[in-house]
């Protein structure tokens, strides 16, 4: 296993042609390790993240409705986001930590992808209306402490009256042994019940270990306090996914 950009690589394969996203799913099978062991495949990986808007959840669509402005999107993968305002009409910078994935994006015809991982981000940016975090990108948070850092950084980038968009899961629905053993392991650690610690693999190439954090509607709205962020809605169709709606005050 050598560690590298595993999902970059899975998206630019997806574009080989020849290879259309869902076409041989065993060749691009995105494995996600957790920490304590459990590994999770999904042959969905590809086909949701070149997905045109029809066929994105009804959350998601929904919640585009409230993008407006100059738009960041963070985490762009594939760059469907982007592709779909574009569209619009509307401005996009769409940004990624993986090589891969701006790559990807680029040649998908994203205009303006960048190489920056969301803690990167600042003033030179420009100011943004819409910050959008979709694809469980508000995961990215990470954990209570970095969260609140990340999400004062955005206020420094964001308009009056801004929003994220920002897609989660509550990890708190499930009844399977081994997560509900994985929140009790995280809260004696201090953690909150579901912070991960993973890392994607694909073929030969694993990611290095980052944290990724799913969390309930409570634990969010407790965590943007002070962070000059509101929760204002959350939009759902398929528990336990939901669109948090955040609002600069």
């Amino acid at each position: 296993m050598t560690v590298g950009d595993a999902y970059g690589r899975l998206l630019l394969d997806a574009l080989e042609p020849g290879t259309e996203p869902g076409t041989e799913p065993g060749e691009r099978l995105e494995i996600v390790e957790r920490d304590d062991g459990l590994i999770m495949a999904s042959r969905l990986g590809p086909d949701a993240y070149f997905a045109p808007f029809r066929r994105w959840p009804a959350r998601q669509r929904r919640a585009m409705r409230l993008a407006r402005g100059r738009i960041l999107d963070v985490g762009t993968g594939a760059g469907r986001v982007p592709l779909h305002l574009q569209e619009r009409g509307l401005e996009v910078v769409a940004i990624d930590n993986s090589p891969g994935a701006v790559e990807t994006a680029r040649r998908r015809g994203v205009r303006d992808a960048r190489l920056l991982r969301a803690e990167q981000v600042g003033p030179a940016l420009g100011r943004f209306d819409t910050v959008v975090m979709f694809g469980n990108n508000l995961g990215l948070l990470g954990g209570v402490e970095h969260g609140r850092r990340l999400l004062r950084r955005l206020g420094r980038i964001a308009s009056p009256g801004a929003r994220i968009l920002g897609e989660t899961l509550d990890p708190y629905t499930t009844d399977d042994e081994l997560h509900l053993a994985y929140h009790e392991r995280n809260r004696r650690r201090g953690r909150l019940g579901g912070q991960l610690r993973i890392r994607v693999r694909y073929r030969q190439l694993a990611t290095p270990w980052f944290d990724y954090l799913f969390l309930s509607r409570e634990e969010l709205e407790e965590l943007v306090e002070g962070t000059g962020w509101r929760l204002v809605d959350t939009l759902e169709d398929e528990p336990p996914m939901y669109v948090a709606v955040l609002e600069r005050g």
